[in-house]
């Protein structure tokens, strides 16, 4: 699974991550019931963004899913329907496109050797059967793959100090179209423009995000990455991702929502932190705050000589972190606690595992999203208790209309 938007379940509401978790869910089952299991390695947490619009706009469908191990082996009631469709289709098409990427370029395990071949048939698989899905629900998904192909021509043309923009526009054209399609899909013809809006930006951030995160190891590698080829800085990189991201909030606020909570969640407080996890984990000021002057609510003030908010600090001093606590004796798990899919059960005193048991252990524990899901959980190796500490932002810092969530 790969995406910029990857909420953290302590940032979101019980009830939002449930709702997420539903179109997450709703996505991997539309690709396995159309596509066959292997199609479920392309669920794209980005995609189902779009599965959630078309919900918040028209009261969605859902199912009970059966038992699924990345559950615990428990059911729950997920997504169905044209929205979970529609987010498979696009999950497809970025995966053919992703794979053919590597191969022409030549990097990544697909992209050498004997498997070039394979990967060119399961590129050339994948968007066929993303055209398929988009078919039946009246999306043509040739506009994703004419902005693959207008993105591959762009990398031949751009050179140093070409704007940026000139490479992100095919990744925006291409987001454009899909959010503008689900509100065709819900009924609401008034959120076309504000949606095909807010796509366009957020296929602006993501592909800015994915340069970023990128470009150490293209650079290493030798590889094609914009921010090097057109000279930008980070800085002015990091300009333009926090500029779409108020775009879109902008954007989304002109559409019209049923239940707008979960794609305010997603598409302005994740979207910020994925800025923030991209270029670093540093709080953003509150929309339209331009400083200098007074510190907003909840920013502790710049420590002793440090230059604090103003025109030559982009960002506030992070939070002191609170001290860690002493784990007292007695607290935390208790001797043999886990059970079903949450294996292996806690020891007291922990139980260390040589070097390839705590390998399978790490590889099973990986697989079922325990590192990510489970708090607290057992080390692999050292069987000792770890805790899942999560980059969470105050959402006050990120947000100025909490309030109203």
């Amino acid at each position: 699974m790969f995406g910029i938007i990857r909420p953290c379940r302590h940032r979101l509401s019980a009830r939002l991550h449930a709702d997420w978790l539903a179109h997450l869910c709703g996505l991997c089952l539309a690709l396995r019931d159309e596509h066959g299991h292997l199609a479920r390695v392309v669920t794209n947490y980005d995609s189902l963004v779009i599965s959630a619009l078309v919900e918040a706009q028209a009261a969605g469908r859902r199912r009970l899913a059966g038992p699924c191990a990345l559950r615990g082996m428990r059911s729950a009631s997920v997504a169905r329907g044209e929205g979970a469709q529609l987010a498979a289709a696009v999950s497809l098409v970025l995966a053919s496109a992703k794979v053919e990427d590597h191969v022409a370029d030549g990097d990544g395990a697909l992209g050498r050797g004997a498997l070039r071949t394979p990967a060119k048939k399961l590129a050339a698989r994948w968007s066929a059967q993303g055209a398929r899905t988009g078919a039946r629900i009246g999306f043509d998904t040739s506009v994703l793959v004419a902005a693959v192909s207008r993105q591959s021509a762009l990398e031949d043309e751009v050179t140093a100090g070409d704007s940026l923009l000139l490479v992100t526009g095919p990744a925006e054209a291409a987001a454009s179209a899909a959010f503008a399609q689900t509100a065709v899909l819900a009924g609401r013809p008034g959120n076309v423009a504000p949606l095909a809006e807010a796509g366009r930006l957020f296929g602006r951030v993501a592909h800015l995000l994915d340069a970023v995160e990128d470009q150490p190891a293209d650079d290493a590698a030798g590889s094609w990455n914009p921010l090097t080829v057109t000279g930008t800085a980070l800085a002015e990189a990091r300009r333009l991702a926090v500029d779409a991201v108020l775009g879109v909030e902008l954007a989304v606020r002109d559409a019209s929502f049923a239940q707008p909570e979960l794609v305010h969640a997603l598409l302005v407080h994740e979207l910020r932190q994925a800025v923030n996890r991209a270029f670093g984990h540093r709080q953003e000021p509150p929309p339209g705050w331009l400083g200098p002057g007074p510190v907003p609510p909840g920013v502790p003030p710049a420590p002793a000589g440090h230059p604090g908010w103003g025109p030559h600090s982009s960002a506030p001093p992070p939070p002191p972190k609170p001290p860690k606590k002493k784990r007292k004796p007695g607290e935390g798990p208790e001797d043999g606690d886990g059970g079903g899919c949450w294996v292996p059960r806690f020891a007291v005193p922990p139980r260390p595992r040589g070097f390839f048991e705590g390998c399978a252990v790490a590889t099973y524990m990986c697989c079922s999203c325990q590192f990510c899901c489970r708090d607290p959980f057992p080390g692999p190796w050292s069987g000792k208790v770890r805790q899942n500490h999560c980059d969470c932002d105050p959402c006050v810092l990120l947000c100025a209309c909490c309030d109203g969530c």
